[in-house]
């Protein structure tokens, strides 16, 4: 596995975002993975991790998948999420996404899901992803940090 660059700002991968999660996700070109261990600041009901945060760690796995697969980045536009067992504060989760379909680089499906250590499905998500305008990819590339994997393999 690979890391993937991450963003100076980003509520889920930010360094310098204060309030964020601070995550790093990585690749092996197929998959993607992450890990995710919520605090007790990340609760929705006594002991449960707030499925809203469960949901944006998601996205930002298919997200990324998208990147990964069709080198854009594109922006969530439909997302269903299944909860299925309530996430622990301090309970390590593991995040993996893969592409499910690039429909000509203009629509991109994908799917994503959270487990615990021993295997138990916490959530799992499919999400539409539409990508970002070329004019205003120039301001989100600044923001990164670290090398996009389909620029490191581009020469000269």
């Amino acid at each position: 596995m690979r890391p993937l660059p991450h963003t100076r700002s980003c509520f889920v991968c930010g360094e310098a975002n204060a309030a964020g999660l601070k995550l790093r996700l990585e690749t092996d070109g197929s998959i993607i993975r992450t890990r995710f261990t919520p605090g007790p600041e990340h609760i929705g009901f006594k002991q449960v991790t707030h499925g809203g945060i469960l949901a944006t760690v998601l996205d930002e796995i298919m997200a990324w998948t998208c990147a990964v697969h069709a080198h854009r980045f594109a922006f969530c536009a439909e997302m269903t999420v299944r909860f299925v067992n309530p996430g622990r504060p301090g309970e390590e989760l593991t995040g993996t996404g893969e592409l499910i379909s690039n429909r000509r680089n203009r629509v991109f499906d994908a799917r994503a899901e959270l487990r615990s250590a021993d295997g138990r499905l916490i959530a799992s998500a499919t999400g539409r992803y539409l990508p970002i305008k070329s004019e205003d990819l120039a301001a989100m590339e600044r923001d990164l940090i670290g090398e996009l994997p389909w620029k490191r393999s581009e020469g000269p």
